[in-house]
């Protein structure tokens, strides 16, 4: 008889596969945040908020990441056409985990998070539910990332992905699965994606 998972088996899968046209300065992987690139702070942060494993998903700029950011502590896997969109990104990231675990979806590019917003969600999530993180007060409280897919929901959420939308398909469809935690008193919740938004990494 298979366990069923407790909140703390849970693989991060951190989606590091874009070229940052938008920003102009190459992969956001590589972007220069507290010292080091972001993806090993993102990825440490997951780590250290809870998450039993740790897989960053590479694409544009993959060999030059794995050489200067230290990676060693994660597993990396490639996504050769990380062209066609985060979706393939999510699919790869899915294929490596443990798949007993439920899965915890974060963004490259997102430097506010912190171990104490990946530990929250962690705690609050419900079996058979997806639990995202939320930004912002009272009604305007908006769904963001990282996002806890339930282990028992996963194929449903794999079936669903296609292009750049990731889980966002499954998530506009089966709303009533998906409760939202404020995590506002952590961070902002923006994402590093356009030249305006760089002072995010001024921390």
């Amino acid at each position: 008889m298979s366990q069923v998972p407790t909140a703390a088996s849970s693989t991060a899968v951190l989606l590091a596969a874009g070229a940052g046209t938008r920003l102009g300065r190459g992969p956001k992987a590589l972007l220069p945040f507290r010292g080091s690139p972001l993806v090993e702070s993102v990825a440490e942060a997951l780590h250290a908020g809870g998450c039993r494993d740790v897989v960053v998903v590479l694409g544009a700029g993959a060999v030059d990441v794995l050489s200067d950011a230290d990676l060693g502590r994660f597993r990396t896997v490639v996504n050769h056409e990380w062209q066609t969109g985060m979706g393939g990104s999510l699919l790869l990231g899915n294929a490596a985990a443990d798949p007993a675990h439920h899965l915890l979806v974060a963004l490259v590019d997102q430097p506010g998070l912190t171990a104490a917003a990946v530990q929250r969600l962690l705690s609050a999530h419900r079996p058979g539910r997806i639990t995202a993180a939320a930004y912002g007060s009272g009604p305007d409280l908006r769904r963001g990332h990282p996002l806890l897919i339930d282990a028992t929901l996963r194929a449903a959420v794999v079936r669903s992905v296609k292009g750049d939308a990731g889980a966002r398909v499954f998530l506009k469809a089966h709303p009533e699965l998906v409760d939202q935690v404020d995590c506002s008193d952590l961070s902002d919740g923006e994402d590093v994606d356009t030249p305006d938004k760089l002072y995010l990494l001024n921390d």
